[in-house]
């Protein structure tokens, strides 16, 4: 007899779970995720949950692992359509910012950063890893720039990859705190400046070379 159906209800199941975990992240945090008013809002029982995650830390890093799969269908794959050099830069930037606007009223990845900066475990590591892997690929859109000769070849990408996110950050913050629009055309501004000027990152890439 084929499982098939049985799996695939068991998929669907799991997604629906996911689902319904990730909105309460977004507002409350992973810390904020409790086994037990999950089971309620998706009208299942706590064993039910379990069977699909097996504990609370196991939720906990799928639902992070699901908002790092959004961060990247809505930011980094978009981007990739953009041409190598400074458009996709730019265009990664721009997608960023898109949805540091759609998701204001509660970031899941920023507010993992705050719960599990410093507290060693796997979700220290799995939010760690997952920041990396979006400076990884911020750095490699500006070597690519530096290639096609759109930025200098003494641009640094990993410093450019951090002036990018600490913009990214900034926005994050104001854009709830202030008015959104003003913040959105301040982090748009602080971009331009920083592409436009890339001798700072040049700058801190040579004062950190040695002197022969």
């Amino acid at each position: 007899m084929s499982t098939q159906p049985a799996t695939s209800k068991g998929a669907a199941t799991r997604e629906l779970i996911l689902e319904r975990a990730y909105a309460i992240a977004c507002s409350a945090g992973l810390e904020g995720l409790s086994i037990g008013d999950l089971a309620l809002a998706v009208g299942m029982s706590k064993s039910g949950v379990f069977a699909h995650f097996g504990s609370r830390e196991d939720l906990q890093l799928a639902v992070l692992d699901s908002g790092g799969r959004r961060f990247g269908e809505k930011v980094l794959i978009p981007a990739l359509r953009a041409p190598r050099g400074l458009a996709r830069l730019r265009a990664i930037t721009e997608y960023w910012f898109d949805w540091v606007r759609d998701n204001r009223q509660g970031c899941l990845i920023m507010g993992a950063v705050s719960e599990y900066d410093s507290r060693p475990g796997r979700l220290h590591d799995a939010v760690t890893a997952l920041i990396q892997y979006w400076r990884d690929a911020t750095a490699r859109a500006t070597a690519m720039a530096v290639e096609t000769g759109e930025l200098p070849a003494g641009t640094d990408p990993a410093q450019m990859s951090f002036e990018i996110f600490g913009i990214a950050l900034a926005l994050h913050q104001d854009i709830r705190l202030f008015d959104p629009q003003r913040a959105r055309a301040q982090a748009e501004c602080a971009m331009q400046r920083l592409l436009s000027l890339p001798s700072a990152a040049a700058a801190v890439a040579s004062a950190h070379t040695p002197v022969a």
